[in-house]
């Protein structure tokens, strides 16, 4: 056997056994990463779904911490309370009527002003960016916003909600480093060959590629309207115009005042009421977070890709 061979034999050999060795080192990272990222995805999880499983739970056993993995003698008390306030179905309607109207929106104004702020050769881009970044870190405060609120014509009108929220400067920024890093210069040179336009151009070709970008940008703008609760708190006296987070924080109020005493007959009233209030108040966590929760998994894919949109070029 010729030296060649021996040296080509034992190479081999020695690389299997590397590779074993590599392969076990591999299997024990991957296993304590596994390791870790189920102790980080319960420690995410489980306090969501307790919220739930205690919602429909009765509240002695919740009380008690006989409630962990799974609900005991279900009880619907507190969702019979939530449902049966006529108020609620109003606060849904007001607040799905926000969250869509004000996406659309806040889509219309930040797409556009993004790409037309990604371009190299629109020479004010600089000065209008810094203008825009100058309101992340200062603001005219509440009092100065409130009498300019009342000027416009905004108190007590549902445009409150929709029209002072229509640009988000952190969502511009995401979208025109989008613009900027993912859509090739010779894809716009190409395009200009035929004689496209910068207008059709970016409804024709740049939104169609920026469907991660239009995913993420308007989940993020429809969890601000869903969430919204200082605008209606304090821009907004009429009833009819309130968001549901407005009606459940008075659903829940109204409860805590009945779990203190209020209409019973000395502690053991209020000790009931109490743990029925508990049961509210989980009620409430679902009710206001179910359609988000629902909405999520239809945009994660979309979610995943652009969660990292401008931190690559590429």
């Amino acid at each position: 056997m010729s030296t060649d061979t021996l040296r080509t034999a034992r190479t081999r050999r020695l690389s299997r056994r590397v590779g074993r060795r590599l392969g076990r080192s591999d299997l024990l990272f991957m296993s304590v990463i596994s390791l870790i990222l189920a102790a980080v995805l319960f420690a995410t999880l489980y306090p969501l779904y307790f919220v739930l499983i205690a919602s429909i739970s009765d509240p002695t056993a919740v009380a008690t911490g006989r409630v962990l993995l799974l609900p005991k003698n279900l009880s619907l008390f507190g969702y019979e309370q939530i449902l049966a306030d006529s108020r609620i179905w109003t606060g849904y309607r007001n607040t799905l009527v926000y969250s869509v109207v004000g996406t659309m929106l806040n889509l219309v104004v930040t797409l556009p002003a993004a790409y037309a702020l990604s371009r190299r050769e629109f020479r004010p881009r600089r000065p209008l960016m810094l203008f825009f970044a100058f309101t992340m870190f200062f603001s005219g405060g509440l009092i100065p916003t409130y009498l300019l609120y009342k000027d416009l014509g905004l108190l007590d009108n549902w445009l409150v909600f929709i029209l002072p929220s229509a640009l988000n400067v952190f969502n511009l920024i995401i979208a025109r480093a989008f613009f900027e890093n993912s859509l090739p210069e010779e894809l716009f040179e190409a395009a200009m060959i035929d004689g496209v336009d910068y207008f059709r151009f970016f409804t024709t070709i740049a939104l169609p590629l920026s469907k991660a970008l239009i995913s993420v940008i308007g989940l993020y703008y429809l969890v601000f309207h869903w969430n919204d609760f200082f605008t209606g708190l304090v821009f907004v006296r009429d009833y009819d115009k309130q968001p549901l987070q407005i009606v459940l924080r008075d659903i829940l109020l109204s409860n805590q005042a009945f779990s203190g005493g209020a209409g019973g007959a000395g502690g053991s009233g209020g000790a009931y009421g109490q743990r029925y209030a508990d049961q509210i108040k989980y009620g409430v966590i679902i009710v206001s977070t179910l359609p988000v929760i629902i909405l999520y998994p239809f945009l994660q894919k979309y979610f995943e890709k652009g969660v990292l949109i401008g931190s690559v070029k590429g």
